[in-house]
This record gives C-alpha cells, sequence and structure tokens, in this order.
C-alpha cells in the first residue's frame, strides 16, 4: 500500500471514528498528521468531532497538537475551544508545562477561562450575533461515558460546556495553584455531579497531597450551599477508593463518623455513609447499626456496606441481626444489598438465598440480574437456586442469562449445555464465566482416559 493509500485510509478510519483502524494505519505508516478532506491534520478531524478516543490514538500516534493552523490556532487550541475536557485531555500530551512556552500557556488559559466565565451559550451568541435560545443537549463526553457534559448548539457553531474542567486541567499541567476554595466553587457551581468538571476538580485536588488541602476541602462540610457539601462527600468517597496510602485515613474516617452521627438530610446522610463504607475505619459498624432502620431507603441500602467484616473475621451478632431485618425490608434495593453481604455468612445464607430467589423472579428487571450474580457464585447447592438460574436463561438481558448459565456451570448441572446455546456469544473471551463455560464444556467433551 502506498504512502498516499494509507493516509487517505487514514483519512477515512478518523471521519468513520474506527479507533481500532487508526491504530493499525498508523502502524502501517500512515502520516499522523496527514490533511483531512479541509485540508488540516486529521487530529483537527477529531478535535471538530469530540472524538477524544480517535484523538488520544493521533497523538500517541505522533499527531502534532501544537502544530500552526493557517488560521493561527493548534489542534491543542481546538481543544480549548471546542469545551470537552476529554478531548482537551487526549491533546494536551505530556510534559505540556515544558513543551510549551509561557505565552502560549497564558493565552490558553485565558480561552478557557473566558469561555468559562462567559458561558458557552454567551458565548455562542457573541461570536454567532445569531438570536433565540441556544439548543443544549446532555452528553457522554468519554468514550466510556464516566463523565457527562452538555453540547451547547447555537448560529451554526457546536461547543461543550466543559471549560470549568479544561481550565482547571490546564491550571494544574501548568503548575498553577488555584485556591481550593475557587476549585470547589468550580465543581459545586455545576449542579449535575456527573459533570467532567466534578471528576476534574477531584482529579487535581487528589493530587495536591498536602494537609493544608485537605483541610479547605473538608471546611466546606458546614458551607451553606448544599451543593459544597456534596463535593466534600464526594471527595471523601472518591479518595476512600483511589488514595490507599493516605496519611490522613484514620482522621477521613473520624471526621466521617463525626458527619453521620450529626447530619440530618437523608440525601445527605446516604451519601456521608456511602463515603464512609470505603475507609476501614473502627467506627464503621456502629454508625451501621445506628441507621439500619433510619425511615429513609435511601440511607438503608448504605447501610450494608457498613458490615464489612475484617479479613479473617466474622461479623459480629448484632451486625449479623440488623441484615437479617434488613434481608426483609420493604424495599427490594435495601434487601439486594444486604443479601450481598449476608451470603458470605453461614448463619444468614439461607434467609439471603430465600430474599434473593424472591427477587430473581420479581418486576424489575435490574434487581432479577443482580439477584442473578450473586445466586450463581453463592456456596448455596440446593435444587430451588438451579431451578431459577435456568428460568433466568430466558431473560432478555445477555448478562443475566451468562450469570445463570455460569451458576449451573458450577454447580456441574446437566443442564448447562443448553444453557451455553441459549447465552449466545456476545461476551469477552476473557471474561471469567465465559472461561468457567467453555472449560466445563470442556471436560464434557474430553473426559479423563479410563
Amino acid at each position: 500500500m502506498s504512502g498516499d493509500e494509507v493516509d487517505r485510509r487514514l483519512v477515512t478510519a478518523v471521519q468513520a471514528g474506527d479507533v481500532e483502524a487508526v491504530r493499525a494505519l498508523l502502524d502501517a505508516g500512515a502520516d499522523p498528521d496527514a490533511p483531512g478532506d479541509d485540508g488540516l491534520p486529521v487530529l483537527c478531524t477529531a478535535v471538530a468531532a469530540f472524538d477524544s478516543a480517535v484523538a488520544d490514538v493521533l497523538v500517541e500516534g505522533g499527531a502534532d497538537p501544537d502544530r500552526l493552523l493557517p488560521d493561527g490556532t493548534t489542534p491543542l487550541w481546538r481543544a480549548v475551544d471546542g469545551g470537552s475536557p476529554a478531548v482537551l485531555t487526549a491533546v494536551l500530551g505530556t510534559e505540556p508545562r515544558l513543551r510549551l512556552p509561557g505565552e502560549t500557556r497564558e493565552r490558553l488559559l485565558a480561552l478557557a477561562s473566558n469561555w468559562y466565565e462567559t458561558g458557552a451559550a454567551e458565548e455562542l451568541r457573541r461570536r454567532t450575533d445569531a438570536p433565540g435560545p441556544a439548543e443544549t443537549v446532555r452528553v457522554p463526553d468519554d468514550a466510556d461515558a464516566y463523565h457527562q457534559v452538555h453540547q451547547v448548539s447555537l448560529g451554526g457553531l457546536v461547543v461543550r460546556d466543559g471549560h470549568g474542567a479544561i481550565l482547571t486541567a490546564l491550571e494544574w499541567a501548568f503548575r498553577v495553584l488555584t485556591p481550593v476554595g475557587e476549585l470547589v466553587a468550580r465543581a459545586a457551581g455545576q449542579p449535575d455531579e456527573e459533570h467532567a468538571v466534578w471528576w476534574e476538580v477531584i482529579r487535581v485536588l487528589l493530587q495536591r497531597r498536602s494537609f493544608e488541602t485537605w483541610s479547605a476541602v473538608v471546611a466546606h462540610r458546614h458551607h451553606p450551599d448544599p451543593a459544597h457539601r456534596r463535593f466534600v462527600v464526594e471527595y471523601l468517597r472518591t479518595r476512600g477508593v483511589l488514595v490507599y496510602d493516605s496519611p490522613y485515613a484514620e482522621q477521613e474516617g473520624d471526621f466521617l463518623t463525626a458527619w453521620a452521627a450529626e447530619e440530618t438530610d437523608a440525601e445527605m446522610l446516604a451519601k456521608v455513609l456511602e463515603a464512609f463504607a470505603e475507609y476501614g475505619h473502627s467506627g464503621l459498624e456502629a454508625a451501621g447499626l445506628r441507621h439500619a432502620g433510619h425511615s429513609d431507603a435511601r440511607v438503608r441500602r448504605q447501610v450494608p456496606g457498613l458490615f464489612r467484616p475484617s479479613e479473617n473475621a466474622s461479623l459480629t451478632p448484632p451486625a449479623k441481626a440488623a441484615l437479617l431485618t434488613l434481608t426483609r425490608d420493604p424495599d427490594a434495593g435495601v434487601r439486594l444489598l444486604a443479601c450481598r453481604v449476608a451470603v458470605g455468612d453461614d448463619a444468614l445464607l439461607t434467609p439471603a438465598v430465600q430474599a434473593l430467589l424472591a427477587l430473581a423472579e420479581g418486576p424489575d428487571t435490574g434487581l432479577r440480574g443482580e439477584a442473578a450474580a450473586l445466586l450463581a457464585s453463592c456456596r448455596d447447592r440446593t435444587p430451588a437456586v438451579a431451578e431459577t438460574l435456568f428460568a433466568l436463561l430466558d431473560e432478555d438481558d445477555h448478562l443475566t442469562r451468562l450469570e445463570a448459565a455460569y451458576g449451573l456451570a458450577l454447580r456441574d448441572d446437566p443442564r448447562t449445555a443448553e444453557a451455553i446455546g441459549r447465552i449466545g456469544h456476545d461476551t469477552f473471551a476473557d471474561d471469567h464465566r465465559w472461561c468457567a463455560l467453555w472449560r466445563w464444556q470442556y471436560d464434557k467433551e474430553h473426559p479423563p482416559a479410563g
């Protein structure tokens, strides 16, 4: 294949958003800065399409984010201008503070700041002079749909409203230490907690590891705006998940213990307990027992996660009694979450399985799938569980069928062969459940000699 041909194929693959084809063509020698149909580098095509996955592959393959374009901008400038934090992350590249001169860094920061302070719709109105309201739609910003933004259209221009996250990312990349209060306000000003700005602010604050940073964040617990308090909870929850060597772990647990004991708002209390469950703290069980009978189901759903015994330890009698009650809770979600913990305890296994069997036959398809997963892997080998798993092979949801078949294989149920034929093959080859099914089938087809 000639160089021109491989470049043309690269342009087509970028336009189609075909990540694997883009990677293969770059490996085959395509020019990562090949011009698209508009004469601009294909990286600009990906940026304009908000295609962070393709942009990431192009930059990894050698595309130049700082290449000067005919209008005086660069692909990186266009990524900032477009408002997609995921695209900005892909295009920013490594060591931008060292790569970019100070004047360029200041201009990029000013661009992001202007968009953030003006607002996406107002800046589009200023640029286009278009009358009427802007069209706004909530969209996932990254390939895995972890973070959301709003896509704003007006006067033929389209941007995303992630400039607060972009500004935060650039400041950190350029080692501008923005005051903690300003960062928290940046996130709290966006009511959608799944918006990319929440994650970006948390990400930066997690990397600022000083006690002063931590103290400045948690001081917002008493802020009059509930959004600030929700941000503190999410910051602490994320620290519990991601920061395994936190020197403040015990202090954070104490902080959440006190907060849980004092919080009167049910929605906020549920969030506090969810965060607390991420810490190995001595006060977890006491907090769970205190709130196991709370009137709000949102709070009770967080309680089972607080009854996690330490390694090689068992549930205490009070925790067992509370979990047993929760497996019979009026709220189906509470019952499921209680069963998730209770199936690991010998004394609670039978009542937990009875609750799961009822959920597996209930009206909520999502709960049926989760009940199937717990029933499949639990230690109960009674016929009732096998019959329920076999019945779940009629579910429309592929993962529910996969869990049911997996559970039958673990029980060496003779209907496993039929189950394998009914689940379909829309499964990752290295999925542990599919591997177990493959092994079951192989062993049946290749019995040991003699």
